[in-house]
Order: structure tokens, then sequence, then C-alpha cells
């Protein structure tokens, strides 16, 4: 049975993530060590049992998020003896869950990837100042209406649908000013909610140019190589193979929107019914239902579904 391996994006960070995995697995903990030391500080003690709002900054959260699903990763190969590239079709990642599965996929190492999320977070933290944009989930509207609401919210402003998670889950990024249009706008048609995120910033959308510039120079330096398996990519929903592809679908994703429902449509397409979620949380697990009833899921954070998991595979 083939599967497709999804890895979460910021939202999912908990303190205490990855520790449970670090005490049962041994080559759980020495990813944990190579991103401390790709990183130069203890980001572990940070995850296990730091302070929730420190971890949830941007350069913080994007590193640690990676860091635990590729420690699950590393598990799979290693302890369970699993072939990445014979189980799984596809790979895929929600914003910075694209790196994962691209590290997963064997376009970079763990140090590259841990370094990479680092100075993606602080780019995107830095591109807008704090409170100048924002982020709201309209709950109920489909890609058109979300369109709409934004053409109209924007005026002379930046307001744009940035992800496209499911359906009735679109979420638009832009200027605060209006994003809170975009919100009125929302009540007035009748949709169900609109619930502004607690993000720091306005990501996917085109305020994130500065950002763009800075992550362009930094994978234009980064050791990529050609993929052992398919990722499918936000921007185009579609599969990429080759270390050309991966810097402009990088670039193009810090501006542009993440196509989710689109690309799990199209792994479904593809023959494959059951995705695989790897790291914290089960974010992704709930949008595959919602995007098709039909979708198998099996999530994997914990020492017990993880062992479980390589002797179904075994």
């Amino acid at each position: 049975m083939p599967y497709t391996l999804v890895f979460p994006g910021q939202g999912s960070q908990f303190v205490g993530m990855g520790k449970d995995l670090a005490d049962a697995f041994t080559v759980a903990k020495e990813v944990f060590v190579e991103v401390n030391d790709a990183l130069h500080e203890d980001l572990t003690q940070l995850m296990f049992s730091g302070d929730m709002e420190e971890l949830t900054l941007t350069k913080n959260t994007q590193p640690a998020l990676m860091a635990v699903s590729m420690a699950i990763i590393r598990v799979l190969q290693y302890d369970g003896k699993i072939s990445l590239a014979k189980t799984f079709r596809y790979a895929a990642g929600h914003s910075l869950g694209e790196y994962t599965a691209l590290c997963a996929a064997g376009a970079m190492s763990i140090t590259t990837c841990a370094q990479l999320l680092r100075q993606r977070g602080l780019a995107m933290q830095e591109a807008v100042p704090f409170g100048k944009g924002g982020m709201v989930a309209l709950i109920g509207a489909d890609m058109e209406t979300a369109q709409a609401i934004a053409k109209e919210a924007a005026e002379k402003d930046v307001c744009v649908a940035a992800n496209d998670n499911a359906p009735g889950q679109i979420v638009l990024s832009g200027d605060m000013v209006a994003i809170d249009r975009a919100i009125e706008i929302a009540k007035q048609k009748g949709l169900k909610r609109a619930v502004k995120l607690n993000v720091s910033a306005p990501f996917h959308s085109p305020l994130m140019a500065p950002a763009a510039k800075v992550m362009k120079e930094a994978l234009d330096k980064a050791d990529l190589y050609d993929l052992n398996f398919p990722v499918i990519a936000n921007v185009s929903a579609k599969p990429i193979w080759k270390q050309t592809e991966i810097r402009p679908s990088l670039v193009q994703q810090i501006t542009g929107a993440v196509r989710w429902r689109e690309s799990m449509m199209f792994a479904k397409q593809g023959g494959v019914d059951t995705l695989v979620e790897v790291g914290a949380g089960k974010v992704l697990t709930g949008l595959a239902k919602r995007i098709d009833p039909e979708f198998k899921t099996v999530t994997l954070n914990g020492p017990a579904e993880i062992e479980e998991f390589m002797k179904e595979i075994g």
C-alpha cells in the first residue's frame, strides 16, 4: 500500500514536544543534538521544558518542528529499517513542513535544513514590523468567496488568499487594517466564522518579499541534492524531483499561497489514499478528513505509534 508522508507547519508546536522520542530512541536523541549543533544553541531545552512564548517565535518554531519530524523519520529508517523511497510515493509539508519533506526525501541534510529554517524564521519575522500584518481564517468560505473578500478588503493595502487548507477553510494574509476589514466583510456575507490567527507576520503574502530575497541568497549557497522520491510543492501542488526545482519553489513559497487542498487531492488522484502525518500535533490529519472523507490517516508523534507502524511496515 503506498503512502504519502506529510509534515506539519507552524501551530503544531507545544512545550515538551520530542522529549518522549529522545527518551525512547537513541537515533532520535542524535537528531536533536545535530540540530543543536547546527544552530549553536540548546534548542531542545526550549522544546522539552522551555517557555511557550519563546518556542512560538518563528525563528524557534520552524527548526523545532522540523527536528521532531526528522527524529521520527530517522527512527523509521534506522530502527525500523524502512526504505522511505519504497514505502512512500510522495511527501508534502505545510509551509515550513515542505523543508522537512525535502530533508526526508534526501534533498538536504538535517544541519542544512535547521540552518535554512532558522534563517527563514528570522527573515519572516523581520520582513514586516510586528503588528502591521496579520492573517485570518475564513471558516465556511470557498476559494472564490475568499478571493472576493480579499479583493474588497485590500483597498490600497495588501490582502490575499494565503492558504487553501481544506474545503471551508481558507486563510487570508496581509496588512492588519485590510485583515480587519476582511473580518467585517466576512460577517456581512454570512460566513460561519472569521478567526484572526495568532501569528507574528502576514505569511505567504507579497509583504514577505524581503524574506524571499533573503531566502534566495541562503538557498543559492546551500548544498541541495536530487530527491529520492517526489515532494509535492506548496506553490504548484505538483511533484518536484530535481535539486534545480527546489530553490525556485521554496523562494516562491515565501510570498505564494500554500495550495494544501490541491496537493492532497493530487496525491489521491495518484493512487494514494493514506496519509502519514509525522511530527508534532494532528493538524494535517484533521484537514485530510475535511478535504476528502475517504482519506485514511496515520499519525506518528509518540513512541507507541511509531513502534506499531514499524511492525506493520516491517
